[in-house]
């Protein structure tokens, strides 16, 4: 492998689109790697933009990107994205090399997010980890969420600067719920030889710490890199996450060999 890592496929979250890693593509490029930031559907973005959302078609998608290239593939999952990860990598684990979850939603198999908060909350006593959820307003079916940008600057954003915080938070589209309330189906034969990294952000306000750290209790085996900066680390410190991550990624990886 020398220094050359396998294809980073970006997987971003809810509300978002493949731009949530326009910041973060040049440093990638910049220290010579190959990157390609995948477009879900249903998320308001590209020729898919009204498609259904659901881990279905969101892994659909993601195996796309994956069978149109040669060799292995490093997944790194946003937010959100983490659960897509988790569930591509079950499909085709002979494809992945590794996933990475950035402040990642890491679910145990048959657990939602949901359940995760409420056990934090008993764990906590006195703590809401609601994150978001006070700040979305929802279709009259209940079907769809958007955020309000208030709410994204003050969970997602807040430690950005204006220049890329605003911008950002408008390019926010509606969420079908089918694409974010969802969970995996995991196995320890096939997602479980996969190697994984969690970075994890100490200054999140969506997915708080706690929660991130009691998905990688109920899930362990992961490395962990952490970092001083809220839910979008790609956008607030690029050039950190860089330097942080593919030196343990390269290390990671080279063990396998």
């Amino acid at each position: 492998m020398g220094n050359t890592l396998p294809l980073l496929v970006l997987i971003h979250g809810a509300w978002q689109g493949s731009w949530a890693f326009a910041n973060w593509l040049p440093e990638l490029q910049r220290s010579g790697c190959q990157a390609v930031a995948v477009e879900l559907p249903g998320n308001g973005w590209g020729p898919l933009a009204e498609a259904a959302a659901s881990l279905q078609s969101y892994c659909a998608q993601v195996l796309a990107v994956i069978e149109a290239n040669e060799g292995p593939v490093i997944l790194v999952g946003h937010s959100g994205g983490g659960i897509t990860a988790s569930q591509v990598a079950e499909l085709v684990p002979h494809r992945v090399a590794a996933i990475v979850y950035l402040a990642g939603i890491m679910l145990p198999s048959g657990v939602d997010l949901g359940e995760i908060i409420r056990l934090c909350e008993s764990e906590n006593a006195g703590s809401n980890f609601d994150g978001i959820l006070p700040w979305l307003d929802f279709s009259g079916d209940g079907t769809v969420s958007t955020v309000q940008q208030q709410g994204a600057l003050a969970c997602f954003v807040h430690d950005c600067a204006a220049e890329f915080s605003l911008p950002a938070v408008q390019q926010l589209r509606p969420q079908q719920e089918s694409g974010r309330l969802m969970t995996t189906t995991l196995s320890s034969a096939r997602f479980g030889t996969v190697p994984r990294i969690y970075v994890e952000c100490s200054e999140d306000r969506s997915i708080f710490l706690p929660l991130q750290r009691k998905m990688q209790a109920l899930l362990p085996g992961a490395r962990c890199i952490h970092m001083q900066c809220a839910h979008v680390p790609q956008l607030a410190q690029p050039a950190r996450l860089t330097e942080l991550l593919l030196p343990v990624l390269k290390e990671l990886l080279l063990k396998e060999l």
